[in-house]
Formats: structure tokens, sequence, C-alpha cells
């Protein structure tokens, strides 16, 4: 990160207008994964949310509004993610990533069940770990799968039976053969 700091606070920033907007938000990506033990390379913060096409439009005009460049990117038919807002600036990027009317339970289950903050005094709340490896597995990829598999290594203590369950209760595929890997 050129400066981690800036990106807190303009993340922070963000988080208060997601509140303002009535939206829920939990830190995913590599900001997640750090405070998960496995810390790779990011320039970015990413927030994980369900929220309609028109409250997402409505943020991204109260986000321009309050002097960030914003853009939001529509899904498209195919598209797994629900839409993805970026937000810009000397900070780097924050960006908000829907799962609405894709993959919302998980955003859900995963704001009900946050209890880590960034830092002391933080409304950056961060996505337990079951849910960051349901999400990773949800995206696929040799990427994530090689996240799911350093969560594991890098977490022992980590209740593999509840990750099962989660996955199993979200019909997502694929966690066994990457706990053997990691194991």
């Amino acid at each position: 990160m050129n400066d981690p700091e800036a990106l807190l606070h303009a993340a922070e920033a963000v988080a208060g207008i997601l509140g303002k907007h009535e939206i829920d938000a939990v830190v995913i990506g590599a900001v997640a994964l750090a405070a998960h033990h496995y810390v790779r390379q990011t320039e970015d913060l990413d927030f994980g949310i369900n929220a309609s096409l028109p409250k997402l439009r409505q943020l991204t005009e109260t986000l321009i509004s309050e002097g960030f460049h914003a853009e939001f990117h529509e899904p498209g038919i195919d598209d797994p993610l629900g839409g993805v807002v970026d937000i810009r600036g000397p900070f780097g990027l924050v960006q908000i990533i829907n799962f609405a009317d894709r993959f919302p339970a998980v955003i859900e289950d995963a704001v009900r069940a946050s209890t880590l903050v960034a830092r002391e005094g933080s409304p950056l709340r961060l996505v337990p770990i079951p849910h960051l490896i349901a999400l990773k597995l949800y995206a696929g990829g040799h990427k994530s799968k090689a996240d799911i598999v350093e969560l594991i290594a890098r977490n022992p203590e980590l209740d593999l039976d509840e990750v099962r369950k989660l996955c199993a209760r979200y019909r997502l595929k694929g966690i066994e053969e990457l706990v053997r890997e990691a194991r």
C-alpha cells in the first residue's frame, strides 16, 4: 500500500456514507486476508455489500457529492457480482463489491457474525474467516483457491467443521481438496 493510513481514513469515510444509505458492509479482500494472518500485497480496500442497483446509483451520487471520484460499474447478465463501485483518490482505491442477487447470504451472515474491526474505534468491520473462505470459494480461480489454502494453513485454530458447514449451507463445493492441500 502506498499510504495505508490514508486508505483506512478514506475507507472509514466511505463506511460512514454506506451507513447513511443503510447499507451494511464488511471488509473483504486482501485487507481481510491480512487480518487473518495472510499478508499479501494490496493497493486497495474492498467492501462486500448487498444493495439494489438503484441504491448503488444513489450511493455513487452521494460519494461524488462528498468529493470522491466514484464510478459505478453495472453488472452484466452473467456477472457473478451485482455491480462494483470504484472510489479513487490520492489514497488509492476503495472498491464496493455488491453481492445482492448473486450471493447475498454470505454478506448478510458475515455482517451479523463480524466482531473484528480494522483498528480500535473504526467502523470497518472485517469479514469472519469462514465467510471469507466462502467468498473465495465462490469467486473460484487459482488465486482465490491459493488464498484459501494459505488461510487454512496460517490459522491452525480455525474450526474447519464450521467452515465445512458454512460452505455446505451455501452449496459451495471444493473445500475438502483445499483443506487437504493446506494440511
